[in-house]
């Protein structure tokens, strides 16, 4: 069967900037579809039908502009947002299109253009050349092609499941070494201080050190891999300055899951201060970091946070003060010693289960991807 350059049959139609939006459903507007709404289904503005790109019901729609550009997706009607555009093929069942373009996503998606805000290199698409059967021999492949996805989507979903399970489990084993019955301010072990408040004279300053960003302190991680740095006074230095085992509180995030995020730093940059959205405990000697850390990140830890950050309005924040509330179980540092190889050789084993479920993960994307080859190759049914 003959090959098909995608680009003579294909058209597309970019959205529009409509000409008026508001927030809320109104009489003669619609959803305005924009990345957010198109990704995730959360629709925040509506969109006054005038000068705008309508989409029917089963319009095929990709993203032109931005990080997600090739992404296609249907939906209901609604308005089309100027990031993306509603596309289809003369001779091509939509849904036929929509699995090829997903098959060249990879390759769409990593060969954007612009220096800027990166846009779809269209042509990539145009110039690439497929099968186009017949109809009904379209709808046939497509059938066979969801028959396979949903094979894979069932393993996706058992192995989610899986990865939820093993979160609750590592929650499960760090409670279970704790006893509540013995908790004490965390200030008994701990100094709690705050960090460097940025602001635009900080750059006039002589002396730039590195610091850490609530961008790289996650749950019992750290995350490296881009470290700013600050101009600070003299002064300063010392009381902002960490050392290695040091306690790292994300004072806030705007999520409640985020919030009092802790890990300890590890000493890898030397000279390293922190900012003030990062909150320091450093160890006075008597409870191990680790041994605080665990406790902190597990289910007793979490709650304590949460009810140290909630506030009358419903948000939740943190503070020096906050924190210096918290409290946490003693025990004696052989015990403590004790609690912390339970831990880690209870974690270590759930580590070893979630890395042969990401790479399960992993394989069932790529059968995804050959499923897709194959289609259009001819040689899946």
């Amino acid at each position: 069967m003959e090959l098909t350059e995608l680009g003579s049959i294909l058209h597309m139609e970019k959205g529009k900037k409509p000409k008026a939006q508001v927030k809320v459903p109104t009489d003669g507007y619609l959803p305005y579809v924009d990345i957010k709404a198109f990704e995730q289904g959360v629709i925040d503005n509506y969109a006054t039908i005038e000068n705008s790109l309508l989409r029917e019901d089963g319009d095929l729609l990709i993203v032109c502009d931005g990080s997600r550009s090739g992404l296609t997706g249907i939906a209901m009607k609604d308005v089309v947002g100027s990031t993306l555009s509603k596309i289809y093929a003369d001779g091509m069942t939509t849904k036929y299109l929509r699995y090829y373009i997903q098959s060249k996503y990879t390759l769409l998606n990593t060969r954007k253009k612009g220096t800027g805000t990166p846009h779809l290199n269209a042509e990539i698409l145009k110039k690439s050349k497929l099968i186009v059967p017949s109809i009904p021999e379209q709808e046939r492949i497509v059938a066979r092609i969801e028959e396979l996805f949903s094979e894979l989507d069932k393993s996706v979903e058992t192995l989610q499941t899986t990865k939820k399970q093993l979160a609750v489990y590592r929650q499960a084993v760090m409670a279970s070494v704790y006893n509540e019955d013995t908790l004490r301010p965390i200030t008994d072990f701990f100094d709690i201080s705050g960090g460097l408040t940025k602001n635009s004279k900080r750059s006039e300053f002589a002396i730039k050190m590195p610091y850490l960003r609530v961008a790289n302190v996650y749950y019992n991680r750290l995350d490296l891999t881009e470290i700013k740095q600050i101009g600070v006074a003299e002064s300063e230095i010392e009381r902002t300055l960490l050392q290695k085992d040091d306690l790292l509180f994300v004072e806030g995030n705007g999520s409640k899951e985020q919030i009092g995020r802790v890990a300890i730093w590890n000493g890898s940059i030397e000279n390293c201060l922190h900012q003030n959205h990062l909150i320091k405990g450093r160890p006075m000697g008597s409870v191990l970091p680790r041994y605080a850390l665990y406790y902190l990140i597990s289910g007793y830890g979490r709650r304590q946070i949460l009810d140290v950050a909630s506030s009358t309005s419903g948000l939740y924040t943190l503070s020096t003060n906050k924190i210096k509330n918290l409290r946490i179980p003693y025990a004696s540092i052989s015990e403590q010693i004790q609690c912390i190889e339970v831990i880690e050789s209870r974690l270590s084993v759930c580590d070893s289960i979630e890395k042969t479920v990401d790479t399960a993960l992993a394989q069932a994307e790529a059968m995804r991807q050959s499923i897709l080859k194959e289609a259009f190759e001819g040689r899946l049914v």
